[in-house]
């Protein structure tokens, strides 16, 4: 199995058509936390194919997407996320795109 790194997603876009795009985008990739926020476990390759993907569907002059790097995810990944309210449960074993 390829190395996967786990990947906080969040957007802010402008425009209802590209933001539904966007989200289509997100979904193929991740797990949505938020409605504009997902994690995602991602091999390198796959971190390429969204950037890119996204990168299509955005205006970059309007539009922002912040991709943050959580580290591995069964530890890191794992431990540096806090739920206030209703916690979600984040996978720990055998990581992939959901």
């Amino acid at each position: 199995m390829a190395d996967r790194t786990r990947y906080l997603l969040a957007y802010d876009i402008r425009h209802p058509r590209r933001l539904r795009r966007v989200h289509r985008v997100a979904t193929d990739f991740g797990e949505p936390l938020q409605y504009s926020v997902f994690i995602c476990d991602l091999t390198r390759v796959e971190l390429i194919a969204l950037r890119q993907k996204l990168l299509e569907e955005i205006k970059s002059t309007e539009d922002s997407i912040g991709i943050f790097d959580l580290g591995a995810p069964a530890t890191r990944g794992v431990e540096c996320i806090e739920f206030l309210g209703i916690r979600r449960d984040l996978p720990t074993d055998d990581p992939a795109i959901w």
